[in-house]
């Protein structure tokens, strides 16, 4: 037996870092989310943006004046930051380069929020420092590639849009506790090494995943872990993005990872390009529950949004790990980067 790396542990470790978050006492967000904001800007770099984009749709529906801007896009555009903003900063390791930048603004007066709320795992870290509001993610030390820090990150956040929806805390806790589960269930039961190996070995490879709605982040997750964590290129893609240029690269070779396919709310458009890509050659994965003749399903369901979501992350996890093993490399393990970005 593979004797399993720090990646595929921390992987492991994704159901019991959620049931700390559930266990642990977080600040009221009643106040904050009953005031009038100008605006309410979710920010941050890589994964950890990618986590409040659910947030930025679910607030935007709710009829709050949402923004989701990625912090170095912010940093370019500071008045995009009014004196009645809501500021959320997520940060994984809460020491990211563009959130200190951000941060030395603030303390300098060129950027003023009225609020700053802080997502980051370390209490110490200048996010958590410099936040008005702290919410801690407790996901642990993670040894690479982000992956318990995610899943933390979007149980945070669910927490936080619960609060402006005016749900209460034990119903919130009682999701994250249900995704969980649903998420140890995954682990060590779901086995893509075989398109996995397929994708990696084939001679002109190429790798999209493509996600709508709050999966979204999934696909913007899924590539990012995928180049760090196997070397192996790829891009992800918001709902129609892939057809505008992107579909050009259809055909043996290319393979599809679609998200959010869900059979009792089917996606007609997401449909349609699983059954075009098929007929095209293309190899098609749907993580859903969902069927299209030639494309394989690996079964997804939950009750709620962030079940669901998690559960996405994790196939895309265990694919990224089965990619690294095929493209003979560790899988995880940095070569040239490192897991906090400090350079900007």
């Amino acid at each position: 037996m593979t004797e399993m790396t720090p990646f595929e542990l921390d992987i492991a470790e994704q159901p019991e870092a959620l049931r700390r978050l559930a266990a642990a006492s977080l600040p009221d967000l009643r106040a904050m989310a009953g005031s009038s904001w100008d605006r309410i800007v979710f920010t941050g770099m890589g994964s950890s943006h990618f986590a409040g984009i659910p947030s930025w749709r679910r607030l935007t529906a709710l009829g709050r004046p949402a923004w989701s801007i990625d912090t170095g896009q912010l940093l370019d555009n500071p008045k995009a930051v009014t004196p009645n903003t809501l500021l959320v900063v997520t940060s994984q390791s809460g020491a990211s380069g563009e959130v200190v930048e951000l941060l030395n603004r603030m303390d300098a007066g060129l950027i003023s929020p009225a609020l700053l709320i802080g997502i980051a795992d370390d209490p110490e870290s200048p996010l958590a420092l410099g936040s008005d509001v702290f919410l801690p993610l407790h996901s642990g030390k993670e040894a690479t590639v982000s992956t318990k820090s995610y899943l933390n990150s979007l149980a945070v956040h669910r927490m936080l849009t619960g609060a402006f929806a005016g749900e209460t805390l034990e119903r919130i806790n009682e999701d994250i506790l249900s995704t969980a589960d649903i998420v140890e269930s995954l682990i060590g039961a779901v086995d893509v090494s075989g398109i996995a190996a397929a994708t990696a070995s084939h001679p002109q490879r190429r790798l999209a995943y493509v996600g709508r709605g709050d999966e979204s982040a999934t696909a913007l997750f899924s590539a990012l872990i995928t180049k760090e964590s196997s070397k192996v290129p790829a891009e992800g893609f918001i709902g129609g993005q892939f057809r505008h240029g992107p579909f050009e690269l259809a055909g043996d070779g290319l393979t599809v990872v679609l998200f959010g396919l869900q059979a009792q709310t089917p996606d007609e458009s997401l449909r349609l390009l699983a059954a075009d890509l098929v007929d095209t050659g293309s190899q098609v994965l749907i993580v859903g529950d969902d069927e299209i003749p030639g494309a394989l399903t690996v079964p997804v369901t939950g009750i709620s949004p962030l079940a669901k979501l998690s559960a996405s992350s994790v196939i895309a996890e265990l694919f990224a790990v089965g990619l690294a093993r095929a493209n003979n490399v560790v899988p995880g393990a940095f070569i040239y980067g490192s897991k906090i970005t400090t350079s900007i």
